[in-house]
Parts: C-alpha cells; structure tokens; sequence
C-alpha cells in the first residue's frame, strides 16, 4: 500500500489549471481504488478550489465528491491570503495550520508519503 499526498497549488483562472485539478482528483481516485492511503490538500492558490468544487455549478464536483472523504483541508495561510477562508470554513474542509499557519509537508514526508503536487 502506498502513502500518497497530493497537494493541489494551481489557481481556477485558466483550461490548464482545470486540467491540473482534474487530473489530481484522478491521481486521488485511483489511489483510493487501490486501497492506498491518500490525503487530498489545497495550498498556495489552490484553496481557491475549495469553493469551486463544494459548488454544484463545477464540472469537476463529481469527481469531487467521489474523493471528498480523502480531503484533509486547505492552508489555513493561504486561504485568508486568497480570499476564501470563509467560504472554505462554510464548506466544512478544515483549515491547516500545522507549520507558520501552512500544512507540513515535510510531516509527510517524515511519515512516509509521496508528495505529489499539481
């Protein structure tokens, strides 16, 4: 079994960063077929995501919600620097703040996963 983190960085502004979140939620959905452990993070720009994809309005919700239980939050930092604390608050993802208000990937890598970012 593997131990996958994958850490979306890519904005909502354009097709490729579509194709990036696309292709993460993909990366989340098949580890968890596998059976492998995975925890699915929103940092840097990505928390923009958030609200995007909680929203009925996304393509990507689908594919969202068939991963959503893998999600372990968005940063907590970055969040209130892009705007969308709030909104994430409401969605119900948690804020992380394990490291200076951000996630700890090196924590990850201490115990063992791969970072995967997209």
């Amino acid at each position: 079994m593997a131990k996958i983190a994958v850490v979306v960085l890519a904005d909502i502004e354009t097709h490729a960063d579509m194709g990036r979140m696309a292709n993460a939620l993909e990366t989340v959905k098949e580890a968890r077929e596998q059976g492998d452990e995975v925890r699915l993070i929103f940092d840097g720009a990505g928390t923009r995501w958030v609200p995007e994809l909680t929203g009925k309005e996304s393509k990507l919700a689908p594919l969202y919600q068939a991963v959503s239980d893998k999600v372990s939050g968005a940063c907590a930092f970055c969040a209130a620097a892009f705007g969308v604390k709030d909104a994430i608050k409401a969605s119900g993802v948690a804020l992380i703040s394990e490291y200076e208000g951000h996630p700890s990937l090196r924590s990850l890598i201490a115990d063992g996963f791969s970072v995967v970012t997209f």
